[in-house]
C-alpha cells in the first residue's frame, strides 16, 4: 500500500516477481486479439481465455483509477533480479511507480488505452456493463495518452531500463490505440485522429517486428481490416502498408528482409525471439483471414502472395514451435515427448510451498538456480526464448534470453493456435 492505492492482481511478465504495466497491457491486448478474431473456434476454453483477461482488466482498472494517472509498476526489478524467490516468499520493495501529467507515458499509457478497448469487445456480449466500464476507460486513458506526450523511460528511466524501456517511441502506440479505440466504439473522432495523425505516427515507416515495444505493423493489420472487410476507403492505405510487412515475411518474394534459421524458424533476435514468432504468426493468420473475407490476396511488387500461404507459413512456424525442429524439442512446456526442463522462472524451479513449507530466503534460492536438475514444477503450457539462430538450444535456467517464459510470448499463440487447431488441415 505505498500510495495507499490497491493493486492487487494483474500477472508477473515473466520468470521473476515484478508488475510490468507496458509487457502486461500488451498481453492483454493479444489476448483480447486473440479472443475477438478466433474466439468462434475456443469453444470450452472460451471461458478461460475470458478469465484470463478479466484477471488483467480488473488490474488495469485498478492501475487507471486516479484520472491522468496510471500506475505502471510494481516491484523494484533491480532487487527483485538480485533475489530468486519463490512469489509466496517475496519480501523485496514492492515500489509502486506512476506515469502522470507532469512525467507521462503515452507509450504504456496508449497500450493501456489499447488494452482496455480491445476487452471491451471481448464482453461487449456476455457483460455489457463491464463492457462498457472498459471502453469509457480506454477513452478517458486515451486521452491522457494524447494529450501529455512523452516516452515513460524518460521519467522512469532508472526504473523501467533496461527491462521494458520504450525503444520505439511512443507514436506508434498513439497508432495502435486509436486503432483499438475505432474498432470498439465506432465514435468517429477516432477515424478523423488516424487520418490526420496516422503518416507523422509512422503508419508507412518500413519497421517490421511486433512485439511489447512496437505495435506498428499490429495496427496497420487492424486497421487493414477497415477497408477490407467494411470497406472504409479512407483507409485503403494500409492495405499497403500491411502488404509491406507481409512481403518482408516471404522468402524469395520482392521486399523479402526476414532471417530464417536453418531449420525454418523466423529469426528476430536473440533475446527472446520465440515472441516474436508467435506475434508474427498470428498476425498471419489474422490478415489472411481478413483478405479471404474480402477476396484479395497480397500484393508483393507485382507478385501474389495468397490468404492460404500466409497460412502455410504460419503453420509452420508453430509447428516448428511444438517441435517439428532439429531438435525435435518442444518450445511449449509440457507439451509432447521432449521439452525445456530448467527454464528460467522462480515459481517453477524451486520447490513448492507443499513440498518445502519453510522460507527459502533471498540468495539461497541461486542453489536451485544454479543446479542442473529438472524444474520441479512443471509449468505447462508456458512458451520461452526458443532457439539460437542456429536452431541450438542449450536449456540452462542462467540462460534468461532462450530459457525464460513470458505472458507476451503467449498470448498471440493462444489466437494462432485456436485456428490452426481448428482449420483440420484445411488451410
Amino acid at each position: 500500500m505505498e500510495m495507499q492505492v490497491d493493486l492487487v492482481g494483474g500477472y508477473y511478465d515473466a520468470g521473476d516477481n515484478v508488475k510490468f504495466g507496458f509487457p502486461m497491457a500488451f498481453t492483454t491486448t493479444m489476448l483480447s486479439w486473440s479472443v475477438i478474431e478466433f474466439g468462434g473456434l475456443m469453444k470450452g476454453e472460451l471461458q478461460n481465455a475470458k478469465q484470463a483477461i478479466r484477471w488483467a482488466t480488473d488490474y488495469l482498472l485498478k492501475a487507471t483509477a486516479h484520472p491522468d494517472t496510471i500506475y505502471v509498476q510494481v516491484g523494484d526489478a533491480k532487487q527483485d533480479h538480485s533475489c530468486w524467490e519463490r512469489p509466496e516468499d517475496m519480501d523485496t520493495p514492492r515500489s509502486v511507480f506512476k506515469i502522470d501529467k507532469n512525467s507521462p507515458g503515452s507509450d504504456v499509457a496508449g497500450e493501456t488505452a489499447a488494452a482496455l478497448a480491445a476487452a471491451s469487445l471481448v464482453f461487449r456480449r456476455s457483460d455489457p456493463t463491464y463492457s462498457k466500464l472498459l471502453a469509457r476507460r480506454a477513452i478517458r486513458v486515451f486521452q491522457f495518452a494524447d494529450k501529455y506526450r512523452g516516452p515513460y523511460s524518460n521519467g522512469l528511466k532508472k526504473v523501467v531500463c533496461p527491462f521494458y524501456c520504450s525503444y520505439s517511441g511512443y507514436q506508434d502506440e498513439l497508432l495502435w490505440g486509436a486503432a483499438w479505440l475505432h474498432r470498439a466504439t465506432r465514435n468517429p473522432t477516432y477515424l478523423n485522429y488516424i487520418q490526420v495523425n496516422g503518416q507523422i505516427l509512422g503508419a508507412a515507416e518500413f519497421d517490421n517486428t511486433f512485439g511489447w515495444d512496437n505495435k506498428h505493423v499490429g495496427a496497420r493489420i487492424l486497421l487493414s481490416k477497415a477497408f477490407l472487410v467494411q470497406r472504409l476507403k479512407s483507409l485503403h492505405d494500409y492495405k499497403g502498408h500491411a502488404d509491406n510487412f507481409i512481403c518482408s515475411l516471404i522468402p524469395g518474394a520482392p521486399f523479402s528482409s526476414a532471417q530464417y534459421t536453418p531449420g525454418g524458424l523466423l529469426f528476430k533476435m536473440s533475446d527472446s525471439n520465440m515472441q516474436y514468432v508467435t506475434s508474427t504468426s498470428f498476425l498471419l493468420l489474422t490478415y489472411a483471414k481478413y483478405l479471404t473475407s474480402a477476396h484479395q490476396v497480397v500484393n508483393c511488387g507485382g507478385t501474389r502472395v495468397t490468404p492460404k500461404r500466409l497460412r502455410t507459413i504460419a503453420k509452420k512456424q508453430v509447428d516448428y514451435l511444438l517441435g517439428d525442429n532439429p531438435l525435435k524439442m518442444s518450445y511449449m512446456v509440457g507439451y509432447g515427448p521432449r521439452y525445456p526442463q530448467r527454464i528460467h522462472h522462480r515459481g517453477s524451479s524451486l520447490p513448492s510451498v507443499a513440498n518445502h513449507p519453510a522460507k527459502i530466503q533471498c540468495s539461497a534460492g541461486f542453489n536451485f538456480m544454479k543446479s542442473q536438475s529438472p524444474n520441479p514444477n512443471i509449468l505447462v503450457g508456458a512458451v520461452i526464448g526458443g532457439p539460437d539462430q542456429k536452431d541450438r538450444f542449450p536449456d540452462q535456467r542462467s540462460d534468461y534470453e532462450q530459457s525464460e517464459p513470458a505472458t507476451y510470448i503467449n498470448a498471440p499463440l493462444v489466437g494462432a493456435l485456436t485456428y490452426l487447431a481448428h482449420s483440420f488441415g484445411q488451410l
